[in-house]
């Protein structure tokens, strides 16, 4: 490859203090090694993991880390969200995702839904020009779009609302991406969209997930890792070999980068990094 592109990682906030505690010492540490640009960090449907998310994030800025949060409204008020920001801006943070996020079970009927667009105008309000705004963008079309078009045009709205960059849902056809840049281009979005891409370490979860997410894996590859049985070292080395093909296929033909999906995993990750040349660039 004749660049190396900008890479970044997703990690969610562990639940227990082993995982906080493998994250910070062990999966953190072997990452940053690669020089990622920065680490984002989930926030629950309805911010109910709003207290380990900020936990989480000030751990890793603490080891010098440059980290984004995810935030959205769920049941929240603009309150609720502001304070938050605040607290974000005096630990140093200076790069927000924003997403509609999901209403947490229980509340859907009598819940408000609280889109990007409106997060993203209420933290511009609320603090100028402070964050790096990034949002969420579906190259295989959000599963409750109501066309492809009007997918595009709200993505659209995020960026006239002062979003700066997006990443997009995983995904395993890069003509996909490419035709969905076209059409983003087409309706006059300029920002860069990197493709989030996720490894492929537990098929079945992977599987059930990409269904309700609207995200398609490839005939092929469901064939070829079917037919792998349950020999496991099989599918991690296909899986790694499949997403290192993509992530090639994406920068040599102009993504502005990768995000990856690590699952709070240091591999297969770091062995997809390394087979790009990606290692410390």
């Amino acid at each position: 490859m004749a660049r190396k592109p900008e890479i970044s990682f997703e990690f969610f906030p562990p639940k227990t203090d082993a995982g906080r505690d493998k994250l910070l010492a062990q999966t953190a540490p072997a990452l940053a090694a690669l020089a990622p640009g920065f680490f984002s960090v989930t926030y629950g449907a309805g911010g109910s993991t709003r207290d380990r998310t900020f936990d989480t994030v000030t751990a890793l800025a603490d080891l010098g880390l440059t980290v984004a949060p995810h935030l959205s409204f769920g049941g929240d008020d603009g309150a609720t969200i502001g304070d938050l920001l605040e607290r974000y801006k005096a630990r140093g943070i200076d790069r927000i995702v924003a997403l509609r996020g999901d209403i947490p079970s229980g509340n859907g009927a009598g819940a408000t839904i609280v889109y990007a667009n409106e997060l993203v105008t209420f933290i511009r309000e609320r603090t100028g020009d402070h964050f790096h705004i990034e949002v969420a963008a579906y190259p295989e079309i959000h599963p409750q779009a109501l066309s492809y078009e009007s997918d595009i045009r709200y993505l659209r709205g995020k960026f006239d609302a002062g979003a700066d960059s997006g990443i997009t849902q995983y995904f395993y056809s890069p003509e996909a991406y490419f035709y969905f840049l076209d059409r983003c281009a087409a309706a006059g979005i300029e920002a860069p969209i990197v493709p989030g891409i996720m490894p492929i370490t537990n098929y079945q979860n992977l599987a059930r997930f990409s269904r309700n997410c609207g995200a398609e894996i490839p005939r092929w590859i469901c064939q070829r890792i079917e037919g792998f049985g349950d020999d496991q070292e099989s599918i991690r080395q296909f899986g790694i070999e499949v997403v290192t093909q993509l992530c090639g296929t994406l920068i040599d033909s102009g993504a502005p980068g990768l995000h990856f999906y690590t699952m709070n995993q240091v591999e297969p990750t770091r062995q997809i990094c390394e087979n790009l040349g990606l290692k410390g660039c």
